[in-house]
């Protein structure tokens, strides 16, 4: 069964049809972070610069988690904004362009994990 996600603080489902759209539209506006909780417990967090996407997901609270790749980059990018104002910024390696990104989170909401030809890297 897949599972159901929202996006925090919110009571509308998200689902894998109308995720990228979601998402899309709340960067366009300036809301680079969005985080999606699932009804199992899980949360998936997306935070973007507008061009790559930090893509992780928790199991549950306290979880070290799990995040999409990019082997192979070099360099750091700045410009991910998170909800509370901090910008952070992440080696190039531990996030991915931002279309790629979005298509590992479709992926995620369509069948509860990443695609089997995304990089994925499990911090636990």
């Amino acid at each position: 069964m897949v599972e159901s996600w929202v996006l925090a603080g919110g009571a509308a489902v998200v689902s894998a049809g109308n995720v990228t759209e979601l998402l899309r539209a709340r960067i366009t506006g300036g809301a680079l972070e969005s985080v999606l909780e699932s009804a199992s417990g899980r949360t998936l967090f997306v935070v973007s610069n507008t061009g790559r996407a930090m893509v992780m997901l928790l199991e549950h609270p306290g979880d070290p988690g799990e995040h999409a790749t990019d082997p192979g980059a070099e360099g750091w990018s700045d410009g991910y904004v998170l909800a509370n104002g901090q910008e952070d910024e992440y080696p190039d390696a531990d996030t991915v362009p931002l279309a790629e990104g979005l298509r590992i989170v479709r992926h995620l909401l369509a069948t509860g994990r990443p695609p089997s030809d995304a990089s994925w890297t499990v911090d636990r």
